[in-house]
């Protein structure tokens, strides 16, 4: 298979798809003003082509920050787009769709993954949809769009997951979770006073969450919100961190971009060689695939700002463009498998 990548800094979609000739899966990444309008004329332009799409910056060797880029599959490739409705109250209800587009593609483990972009409510999003992809064992990577808005097939949807199953017909696939923080000390925190639906933490051990968090850092009120870039929370799961951001401040609660919920046992994290982690991580895949003929991620919008302030960020996408074809979606959460994280690259490559 071959991924195609085009883009337009001005928002002109027949720019960005310069080029791009009988592609067999489509994704949209577009900016807020811009989308509908752009999601119609993807549709009139490759009709009847699986396409999903959210608003988003994109990016191959270079950020597209609010114009319109584009990702295509094509030359062996085998895909079905759909969309579950109602995410916030029973994405469970339109589950046959899901079902029904493994058995389309004839799905299978080694060489089939999903991709998602959705409009919120992740994580009960994703025990639905790893509800049916766990049965073939099939892996998902993904993450949340921005404006509560993504589309799927040339049409617009609010409160939904726009999803596609991804064959690839010549050889494998294998999803990737990058995590550039470790623990902080010995600091350890359960949760309470959490409001699930709104993420937020009240207490830490039995203080204030705000206050816990001030006092261990030494940081003002003003500076949580930037600190949270090299001190997010994480919850251990397994042999696993999933790494939680801090989205404001919530009177003496913080509110995160993930769920806490009641003696939720968190952790500290603190960011590490983010630079040897990334080589690490290119390192691993050329192991696992020798001659790749894409790769397709999704980064955190605060690993964005983090690689920016840094001078990192066109760094990071000529290092990951050393592996091939590298093109991807900065997101406001990651998804892999069926976990729903922040900070995070998610990536998926195809042999």
């Amino acid at each position: 298979m071959k991924q195609f990548f085009g883009m337009s800094q001005r928002g002109d979609l027949a720019e960005a798809v310069r080029g791009l000739s009988r592609p067999q899966f489509i994704m949209l990444l577009s900016n807020g003003e811009q989308f509908e309008s752009h999601v119609r004329e993807l549709e009139r332009l490759y009709p009847g082509i699986p396409s999903i799409g959210c608003i988003g910056m994109s990016y191959d060797t270079k950020v597209v920050e609010k114009g319109v880029g584009v990702i295509a599959f094509t030359d062996g490739v085998t895909a079905a787009a759909n969309v579950l409705e109602n995410v916030s109250v029973m994405p469970v209800k339109y589950i046959n769709r899901l079902e029904e587009d493994v058995k389309k593609v004839n799905a299978s483990q080694k060489d089939t993954v999903c991709i998602d972009f959705c409009s919120g409510n992740d994580a009960c999003v994703l025990t639905t949809l790893y509800s049916v992809l766990r049965q073939k064992n099939i892996s998902l990577v993904g993450g949340t769009g921005d404006a509560g808005k993504v589309s799927a097939n040339g049409v617009v949807y609010e409160d939904a997951v726009a999803y596609a199953i991804v064959k690839n017909n010549n050889g494998r696939v294998k999803t990737y979770k990058e995590n550039i923080y470790h623990q902080m000390g010995n600091y350890s925190f359960i949760a309470s006073k959490t409001d699930k639906a709104n993420y937020i933490i009240g207490e830490l051990n039995g203080k204030p969450a705000k206050q816990v968090y001030q006092d261990i850092l030494h940081v003002t009120e003003k500076e949580i919100l930037t600190q949270t870039f090299k001190n997010p929370f994480g919850k251990i799961n397994g042999d696993d961190t999933c790494i939680i951001s801090i989205k404001e401040v919530n009177g003496n609660a913080l509110t995160c971009f993930r769920q806490v919920n009641d003696s939720d046992v968190l952790i500290l994290l603190e960011l590490g060689d983010f630079r040897e982690t990334v080589k690490n991580t290119i390192r691993t895949i050329k192991q696992d695939f020798p001659k790749p003929s894409a790769v397709f991620s999704v980064n955190c919008l605060f690993r964005y700002l983090l690689f920016t302030d840094n001078n990192y960020m066109n760094d990071y996408l000529r290092e990951m463009s050393a592996l091939g074809n590298h093109a991807g979606l900065v997101g406001y959460g990651e998804h892999h498998n069926n976990q729903f994280v922040n900070q995070s690259m998610t990536c998926v490559v195809f042999e």
